[in-house]
């Protein structure tokens, strides 16, 4: 996953981790190093010591009563025969003396070890010495684990005139040192480890305490909807930032429930003025015929006609179907514009069903129940109107289809009652599949686009659900789902 598109309390908590592993690991290393150098520190400075104690040894014996011999190159073996392995003894550390050509004369080295002293100095180590202001030279090597210091300085007469190559060599013991080291690396890895824990502990709670504000934030915006109030968020304490963007958030509700409630308005008023532009246009087809009988009987009427009272019986019988037609057309509207009022009864569906499709006398419609007896709480009312709308739509789907065939099915499932309606006509084209259940839709040259939606209504009511499939020119399957007990 990339580190942006983990959440900010993630990529918090991880910051502050790598903040203190990274602090953690610089303070090492400056400790690592701060130890090297103090110890390089030491070392010079006791190889300074020892340097200067002795040659304050080898300068006081060339200058005492007991040494008998000439200060000269060719007598410094004879002065320091035994003297050498006293002050080394002391000094605890090797002592080699060379002539002025670099070859050694007198070594305080003894054993059947070789001295890692050379025998015949460098070219470069007599350079160092000669053009050194002080005619003194460090060399630094590492042999055998171990680490060397050589040094080298003239020895001089009474009037400081070089007599010979004073070598000392320096074995660096930094055993005590690399024990307190070890020691205080372990001290501090402790020291470390609980500074870790404390530190992710830390970023865990400061990293959750600094986005637990914005999750409140986020988990209110995806509660927001405009079917419903939302609710304002209430912050007691925290940041700057988050309060500008808590205010941001409650303007944008309160703008979002005025225009809810503007839509919800203008939704309502468009909606009942497309009803009243259906209910005037579906009066309207009724009251032309009637203007027009009327107008006819106004001008054929003669009282003498001997046939007269037919005549009025026709006319009157024109009148009245036209009225009913209004009148259906009314109880249409009502039963859509009003919800359904429930009668809940124990019945058995597969009875009530076989009745509703009794009511229709074409032999194509085949019902399947899936046993005799399925018992459930339902208006038996109401079921019949869905059955009859159904089967009535599938019945005008079948127009100009020769082998017409409709099936009803009823089973029962996992507490629901599950009626299907199939037929074989010419389907539903993907335009009109999203407009099936609108009010005032229709595919059919009659009718007023009420029926589906009032099933919608009812079924819907009963917590159950309307669904269906289609093939164009192979069918259609409507589903309907209905829970066996509901509670209203």
């Amino acid at each position: 996953m990339k580190l942006r598109q983990l959440s900010l309390r993630i990529r918090i908590f991880i910051s502050m981790i790598l903040l203190v592993l990274i602090a953690s690991i610089l303070i090492a290393a400056v400790t690592l190093y701060q130890y090297k150098e103090q110890t390089d520190e030491y070392n010079r400075g006791r190889l300074d010591r020892k340097e200067e104690s002795v040659k304050a040894a080898i300068n006081f014996w060339l200058n005492s009563s007991q040494n008998s011999y000439p200060l000269v190159t060719e007598k410094l073996a004879a002065i320091f025969k035994d003297k050498i392995y006293e002050i080394s003894d002391i000094e605890k550390l090797e002592i080699n003396i060379y002539n002025l050509e670099g070859e050694i004369i007198k070594s305080s080295h003894s054993g059947f070890v070789k001295s890692d002293a050379p025998d015949v100095l460098s070219d470069t180590i007599l350079k160092n010495i000669a053009n050194n202001y002080e005619h003194h030279y460090i060399n630094e090597k590492t042999l055998k684990g171990n680490d060397f210091q050589s040094s080298y300085s003239y020895i001089t007469d009474n009037k400081f005139k070089a007599i010979g190559i004073l070598n000392l060599q320096y074995v660096q013991d930094n055993t005590m040192q690399d024990k307190d080291l070890e020691e205080f690396l372990v001290r501090m890895g402790f020291v470390y480890l609980l500074m870790f824990v404390i530190a992710i502990g830390l970023a865990y709670f400061i990293s959750s305490y600094i986005t637990r504000n914005i999750k409140a934030i986020t988990d209110k915006m995806k509660q927001t909807s405009l079917t419903k109030r939302n609710e304002k968020i209430i912050l007691d304490y925290a940041s700057a930032e988050i309060f500008t963007l808590v205010n941001a958030y409650n303007n944008m509700v309160n703008e979002l429930e005025e225009s809810a409630v503007k839509l919800a308005k203008g939704e309502r008023e468009q909606a009942w003025r497309e009803m009243a532009k259906q209910v005037a246009h579906e009066i309207k087809n009724p009251l032309t015929p009637m203007r027009l009988t009327v107008q006819s009987f106004q001008r054929k009427f003669d009282a003498t006609d001997p046939k007269i009272n037919d005549k009025i019986n026709e006319y009157s019988k024109t009148l009245i179907q036209q009225i009913d037609t209004m009148s259906s057309i009314a109880s249409a509207f009502s039963d859509f514009a009003k919800m359904p009022t429930q009668k809940c009864e124990e019945l058995n569906v597969v009875e009530v069903v076989k009745y509703s499709i009794d009511i229709f006398s074409e032999d194509y419609i085949s019902y399947f129940p899936q046993k005799e007896f399925i018992i459930a709480e339902l208006d038996k009312t109401q079921l019949i109107r869905i059955m009859t709308n159904l089967v009535k739509n599938a019945t005008h789907a079948l127009d100009e289809i020769e082998n017409k065939k409709i099936e009803v099915s009823v089973k029962e499932d996992n507490g629901n009652v599950i009626i299907k309606v199939a037929d074989n006509g010419k389907g539903i084209s993907n335009e009109d599949k999203e407009r099936v259940f609108e009010p005032k839709f229709t595919t059919k040259s009659s009718g007023m686009g009420l029926g589906l939606p009032m099933i919608k209504n009812i079924v819907e009511t009963y917590n159950g659900t309307i669904t269906f499939t289609t093939q164009l020119n192979k069918g259609t399957v409507f589903k309907i789902v209905l829970p066996k007990k509901i509670t209203i």
